[in-house]
């Protein structure tokens, strides 16, 4: 969830830090601080809230001192252990206030270790599990050098982590994963350390990834070594060069990450169609091998999914579940080597799909990854894996990566069929269709009017069938998500069995149909909301009569409706979200990647 980031070398820390929290604001942002070790001194400064508020009292501070630094440490924090507060926000200390850490996971046995210090005479400010770290490293530290003091800290805690420490007395600098995601970056002029690779971004692209159980210790500028703590084994590791550029992970022109990212949805599209040939025939092969096809995913992620369920059951004749991974433990025991797993995810560090897969690799099953972050987790536990090309996506709210996401399980659906230059033909068309929305301001008009209608409703409810209930499922997701308003999905044919007794006069109800076996059945159960007094706004391929107010969309194949219906909805969100003066790139309580239970 937090997002860490850590320099040596040449540059001002400080700007370099600042820079890189700011990158990654995305993962967490209810509170942030930095720590510079300084010629004579170190400079310890923690704030609630936004990074802006950090940045502001650093400017105060560097009026009155000087706050040039070759080295530097800092995290953007999403709390799990302790409230927000200045107290519990990183960087944490040891009692000699000469080891610092910032750290993003959960340690498990932080208690018994706590414990432990306590009773040998540290002293604890925060009420968080990161801050056992800085004092066990401090103890073990009075018998053993800084590096060997940290992995045997290293080997004793428990759970999901990543950490990076900062040691005052020699400057230097190590970190260690075990779970959550971690990655160095290495330029002419210094070394990093951060949770994604946009916080170094517009330094460097060459990446050397770190993986779990690996420890790696930044002497200075250049020098570095990378071992397993556990092993003490070190492990050479060539950088590869990430293909993003500081374009792509910057706004830009536009006001908000959202809707860049929603304006970015057509070449989304088009980027997921550029693959190997001879790895799709081998996965098409492994789909057509497999005995039951099994989706994992979360959130966004897991709406793509189910939209794969539909697909693959439709037009594949396959036995296929979706299976949401926190829910996963309860059936891995039903699934055989004759199955194919395919796991779906943005950052690929989502640790209930990480942890899922690593069930599943246990069982020696084959497991195909759709992903969008290059040497991410879960590209590196899976068999096979399909990069879904969408770009760097910092808004917390998943948008063009969803579209991504199906277009790679359309591509994999019609290539099964022996038609993937057909399926590639109309994504192409349909992303065309898609740009065109974007850029018609009579629609964006017909957006944001809806969104003003909007703003005080406190209830939406949402209908759609067979492909559209994945869509509806989606909807409720974001407005919940940007609005915070309460939002609720039903397949159209649930609407008898209790749902209905929800509505009232005036409630608003949102209709996603296209044109298909479905569409019938969705406006009946259209009809019988607005007989209960609903406010229905459709969205679909024509215009209803018996609407309210529709959002006509181009008509296309039922099977690439799911991608058109999703875009005026995206809009909305972001429009809603501007009306009621809220942040839709940063929601309350969310971080981009969910990197804790």
């Amino acid at each position: 969830m937090c997002g860490i980031i850590a320099y040596k070398g040449k540059e001002n820390a400080v700007k370099v830090v600042m820079d890189g929290l700011k990158h990654l604001e995305y993962r967490g942002y209810d509170s942030c601080g930095i720590c510079l070790s300084l010629k004579d001194k170190v400079t310890l400064i923690k704030k609630v809230g936004k990074i802006e508020n950090l940045e502001k009292e650093i400017l105060e501070r560097q009026k009155k001192e000087n706050l040039k630094s070759d080295v530097g440490i800092g995290q953007s924090r999403w709390a799990t252990h302790g409230k927000v507060s200045e107290i519990n926000a990183h960087p944490h200390f040891s009692c000699d206030k000469e080891i610092y850490v910032v750290h993003n996971g959960i340690i498990e046995n932080y208690e018994e270790i706590k414990k432990s210090l306590l009773k040998k005479g540290h002293k604890f400010v925060s009420e968080t599990d990161t801050e056992v770290i800085p004092h066990l490293i401090e103890e073990y530290r009075k018998k053993l050098p800084f590096e060997k003091a940290c992995q045997k800290t290293f080997k004793e805690l428990k759970g999901l982590f990543a950490c990076v420490v900062l040691d005052n007395k020699t400057k230097e600098i190590i970190g260690a994963r075990n779970g959550s995601p971690l990655v160095m970056g290495i330029s002419k002029d210094g070394l990093f350390l951060a949770s994604d690779i946009p916080a170094f971004l517009d330094k460097t692209n060459k990446v050397i990834l770190i993986n779990d159980l690996e420890m790696v210790h930044l002497k200075n500028e250049k020098d570095y070594t990378i071992k397993n703590y556990l092993s003490n084994k070190i492990i050479k590791r060539k950088p590869v060069t990430i293909n993003w550029t500081k374009e792509e992970a910057e706004k830009g022109k536009y006001p908000h990450f959202m809707i860049k990212e929603i304006s970015e949805i057509p070449e989304a599209i088009k980027k997921s169609l550029i693959q190997n040939p001879s790895k799709i025939k081998k996965i098409i092969n492994l789909i057509k091998k497999a005995k039951r096809v099994i989706f994992v995913g979360c959130g966004t992620a897991g709406h793509a999914c189910l939209v794969g369920k539909y697909l693959f059951s439709k037009y594949l004749k396959k036995p296929v579940d979706f299976i949401s991974a926190s829910e996963f433990p309860h059936f891995v025991s039903t699934i055989t080597k004759n199955d194919l797993v395919i796991a779906i995810s943005q950052s690929g560090e989502t640790i209930d799909v990480i942890e899922a897969i690593k069930k599943v690799k246990e069982r020696k099953i084959k497991v195909l990854s759709l992903v969008n972050v290059m040497g991410s987790t879960l590209t590196r536990i899976s068999d096979e894996v399909l990069m879904i090309n969408a770009g760097p996506e910092k808004c917390v709210l998943a948008t063009k990566s969803y579209l991504s996401q199906l277009s790679l399980i359309l591509l994999l659906t019609f290539s099964s069929l022996n038609q993937k230059q057909k399926i590639e033909k109309e994504l192409k068309k349909l992303s065309e269709e898609i740009k065109k929305l974007l850029n018609n301001k009579k629609f964006i008009g017909q957006i944001k009017n809806l969104a003003n209608l909007l703003k005080d409703s406190s209830h939406l409810y949402i209908i759609g069938r067979g492909l559209q209930y994945p869509t509806a499922l989606e909807t409720a997701l974001k407005v919940k998500e940007g609005d915070y308003l309460h939002g609720e999905a039903f397949a159209g044919g649930e609407l008898k069995h209790g749902v209905i007794a929800l509505v009232e006069k005036n409630t608003p109800c949102f209709i996603h149909f296209s044109k298909d076996e479905e569409e019938t059945n969705t406006l009946i159960n259209s009809m019988e909301l607005k007989s209960r007094g609903a406010y229905l706004i459709g969205f679909g391929y024509k215009k209803q009569k018996d609407f309210n107010k529709n959002i006509v969309l181009p008509e296309v194949e039922e099977y690439l409706a799911p991608l058109l219906n999703i875009v005026p909805i995206y809009l909305l969100t972001y429009y809603l979200a501007l009306i009621k003066g809220l942040d839709p790139d940063k929601p309350r309580n969310l971080a981009k990647s969910v990197t804790v239970k």
